[in-house]
């Protein structure tokens, strides 16, 4: 049964009001000290997160479901829901009166995955990226933005293969969330929470005003936006979605930049999964990827822009080599590198604080650490009194903010509270006015301070107690026991089980001067913040620069401390297609060796060579080789050090790796399927200057399957005029190493082993040649395979090799061979207890009947031999 509106309360009227607005949100209802949520919300928290489901009366005889969280335990609910995906709608009491009867009400903000800007429910090592996505047949617009650190961008996609691209690019990002239209369909699905959005929202005129409005501009070209209509829509999507959830964050975003994926080295989602850059296939962590290896960074900033160096590798040599100086620099300065990184540690997240104070949601506690972190910048600056040129750009960009540092320091309060709603924030001798109203009421305050003590001596009560509530104000507390001696001028106010309490017109005059200076300070100091943030958010652009400076400084730090620990050299770079790699060695799996010494490798290819087909069994070290090689490429692309002992490097455009067995069940396709797709976007894709990293093309099928395909790869490779790329081919097909006498780019090696006593040993190296057995049988005896299966698979892979591979017999005792816990034969047992020598011939003849009998078939089979004894 519909209610009527006059049947429903004033309250629940103004709650279906406000939920009207926000259809798609979980509606957090301030009431008093609890955010409540009702109906579908109420059953939605409950269930996500496990608390009482309730209900509360809204008209005559009908109740709703209800669910209610503390205000002040709010983020901690607020991170779960998120964490899911949810949209949560945040309505707070606007205003200390109710307006006939009822507190007016408003939502302040929409709080979204991409979103978010409470410190509690951010990863300070990485950014918090809204993603808009608009796709138009071979074309994608992609802008994103990060309002905890006033970070927006855009660049358009365009190719034939436009899903992997913009798939990939989202990867990269690894962003929060996506906003995608409504129409738009996803096959392979997306990194992050998936938001669609009306299509209109994203309607080209719509998305040029929006940006155009913002940026208080005549024409978008100056962005760098011009022809890039996708781009548009895709940005003008994201401020949209920004003015209807987090509207204060449009005031950190007063630019946009566009970037091509031309600056960067692409690196598709396989290769990303594979070369474990920021997390690891297996458990999804950061520890054992190669950014584990690398971040060494000790601020917030820092570990962000790491995080950034590892995902896009560069493609312009003079941008490297800035950045390979700066390590250089720090690296033969061992003690600078040291002190820098000391002075850096405790620096606060200057990026985040600064773009918290600009967006309205800081706190007291945000400008002190804010003041902290300026308190600091001197003594960073100090370590490079010299100005080395190798540290020219991020020193340049160093802003030591002195005189908001000033401001601070004179302004607030050495430990201010955590909020506004108490006093104590402005630092004594700020403001006169202030200060005026602090000491008009100290009379009050010390009266009040005392007269506990003076109303002990008056009334000789030892335990009269003064206290205060927000329902009374001030009162004192005498004990049943001594009533009695309670004063004439006393007003009992309220009885207690133990205790009555009384309030003097004296005591309430000079509460009312002490509250009365307390809303007042409140409101003076309320004022003055406001202030000072403001005069903060005039400086951000210096402030930003700062913190930027300080993020490059720590991540240059970081990569010469890196280098330092793991004995890395300075690769050298060229636009050729060199590759030539000396001792190489795998930056992670050496680095969690313990005891054991890692076996380095080159990797140099000759004048001509392309296709090196490396053969030899698991277990070996191929798959480890060829990450390595790729490793090293990209270590030395974002400015790194190598782990080689030399290294000069073409520049690569593109790596791809096809390594392992990575199933996609959920979108129907079998391991098969994955490894063709995932090689037929590299043949399509690669040019002169990729790196190809192939593992065992063609295994996911039949052998003869499996080698053609291996095959021709090898050959289109080689001889396309587009291709020819530099190729590191693993495979345990030994046909092809038949390719070296065919192609003069191909070249045949494999790794050594050592055998001794009838065992193998792997020795991880990569020597010229092609390896002359497969070792799997070894292989499968160190993985613990039990001895009879050992033993047989040796039988059939001898029979097998002196057939030509023809069928296998089965030999007739086999059953009883391969039996891992063979049963004793109950009639040999007889036999072997039997005194021959004293049986008599009937005795024999008798046993051999009962035997029969025993264990002889049922059936008579008199025409086969055997079958009488």
């Amino acid at each position: 049964m519909k209610l009527m509106s006059e049947d429903i309360t004033p309250i629940r009227q103004q709650y279906l009001d406000i939920k009207r607005q926000h259809p798609d949100a979980i509606l957090f209802f301030r009431l008093g000290d609890f955010y409540e949520t009702f109906d579908d919300d109420a059953e939605i928290a409950s269930r996500e997160l496990d608390i009482v489901l309730t209900s509360r009366g809204v008209a005559k005889g009908t109740r709703i479901p209800m669910a209610g969280i503390p205000y002040h335990a709010v983020e901690n609910y607020l991170a779960r829901l998120i964490d899911k995906g949810y949209h949560v709608a945040i309505c707070e009491q606007m205003g200390d009166q109710p307006v006939k009867g009822l507190f007016p009400r408003k939502v302040i903000r929409v709080v979204t995955p991409g979103t978010v800007v409470e410190p509690g429910l951010l990863k300070g090592d990485r950014n918090n990226y809204l993603v808009g996505v608009f796709s138009d047949e071979n074309r994608a617009g992609v802008a994103y933005v990060d309002i905890t650190t006033g970070e927006f961008a855009a660049t358009e996609l365009e190719g034939e293969d436009i899903a992997g691209m913009l798939r990939a690019e989202l990867i990269r990002l690894n962003p929060a969330e996506v906003l995608l239209p409504e129409t738009i369909e996803i096959q392979n699905g997306f990194p992050g929470h998936i938001t669609h959005w009306p299509d209109w929202r994203f309607e080209s005129g719509r998305c040029q005003e929006t940006l155009l409005r913002q940026f208080e501009a005549g024409t978008l070209d100056g962005f760098g936006l011009h022809g890039l209509g996708d781009a548009i829509r895709a940005a003008g999507a994201v401020l949209q979605y920004l003015q209807e959830t987090q509207p204060t964050a449009l005031q950190l975003l007063n630019s946009l930049s566009t970037y091509s994926l031309n600056e960067f080295m692409t690196l598709d989602a396989a290769t990303r999964r594979n070369l474990e850059l920021t997390e690891t296939i297996r458990t999804g962590e950061t520890q054992g990827s190669l950014l584990s290896v690398l971040d060494h960074t000790t601020t917030p900033m820092g570990k962000r822009l790491m995080r950034q160096w590892v995902s896009k590798p560069l493609l312009d040599p003079a941008a490297i080599r800035r950045r390979q100086d700066g390590v250089a620099y720090l690296v033969t300065q061992g003690l600078l590198r040291a002190e820098l990184r000391t002075a850096l540690r405790p620096l606060g997240d200057l990026e985040r604080l600064i773009n918290r104070v600009i967006s309205g949601h800081a706190g007291p506690r945000d400008l002190t650490a804010i003041r902290a972190t300026l308190q600091h910048l001197p003594g960073v600056l100090a370590l490079f009194a010299a100005q080395p040129s190798e540290l020219a750009d991020p020193l340049t960009g160093l802003d030591l903010c002195s005189e908001e540092l000033q401001l601070l320091e004179t302004a607030v309060s050495e430990e201010p509270p955590a909020t506004l709603q108490n006093s104590g924030i402005i630092r004594s001798g700020y403001s006169g006015e202030l200060d005026n109203v602090i000491e008009a009421s100290g009379h009050a305050r010390d009266w009040i301070a005392n007269l506990e003590s003076v109303e002990r001596e008056r009334t000789g009560v030892k335990n009269l107690k003064v206290g205060y509530n927000k329902v009374f104000g001030y009162y004192i507390e005498i004990s049943n026991s001594n009533t009695a001696n309670a004063p004439q001028d006393y007003i009992r106010k309220q009885t207690l089980v133990n205790a009555e309490r009384y309030i003097t017109p004296e005591m309430k005059e000079y509460e009312a001067l002490v509250l009365n200076a307390e809303e007042r300070i409140r409101e003076i100091e309320g004022r003055l913040f406001k202030e000072i943030c403001a005069r903060l958010a005039a400086a951000s652009a210096r402030m930003l620069s700062t913190a930027r400076s300080l993020a490059n400084l720590d991540v240059l730090a970081s990569l010469a401390e890196a280098a330092a620990v793991g004995n890395y050299v300075r690769p050298e770079l060229s636009e050729d297609t060199r590759l030539e790699i000396r001792d190489g060695r795998h930056p992670v799996v050496e680095n969690t060796l313990s005891g054991d010494r890692f076996v380095p490798n080159d990797a140099t290819f000759e004048p001509g060579e392309m296709v090196r087909v490396i053969t030899g069994p698991n277990m070996s070290g191929k798959s480890t080789f060829l990450r390595q090689v790729a490793l090293i490429v990209l270590m030395a692309q974002i400015g790194s050090f190598v782990p080689a002992s030399s290294a000069h490097i073409g520049l690569v455009d593109r790596i791809f790796t096809r390594i392992g067995a990575q199933d996609e069940i959920h979108a129907g396709q079998s391991t098969f399927m994955v490894e063709m797709i995932e090689a037929a976007n590299i043949l399509n894709h690669a040019t002169a200057r990729s790196l190809l990293i192939l593992d065992e093309i063609g295994r996911g099928t039949s052998t003869y399957d499996g080698v053609s395909i291996a095959w021709a790869v090898v050959e289109y490779i080689h001889n396309h005029p587009g291709l020819r790329s530099r190729t590191l081919f693993a495979t345990h097909y030994h046909e092809l190493t038949q390719l070296a006498d065919l192609l003069p780019g191909v070249r045949n090696y494999n790794v050594a082993v050592s055998e001794a006593g009838g065992k193998v040993v792997f020795l991880h190296k990569i020597v010229p040649g092609g390896a002359d057995r497969s070792y799997g049988i070894h292989v499968a005896q160190l993985a613990g395979l039990p001895k009879p299966v050992i033993q047989r698979a040796s039988e059939i892979m001898h029979t097998l090799e002196q057939s030509s591979g023809k069928a296998v017999k089965i030999a007739p005792g086999l059953s009883q061979q391969m039996a891992l816990f063979p049963e004793t034969n109950p009639m040999l047992d007889e036999l072997e207890e039997l005194d021959i020598n004293s049986m008599s011939p009937i005795e024999a003849l008798n046993k051999l009947y009962e035997w029969q009998r025993k264990f002889g078939s049922k059936e008579k089979k008199t025409d086969r031999p055997g079958n009488k004894l």
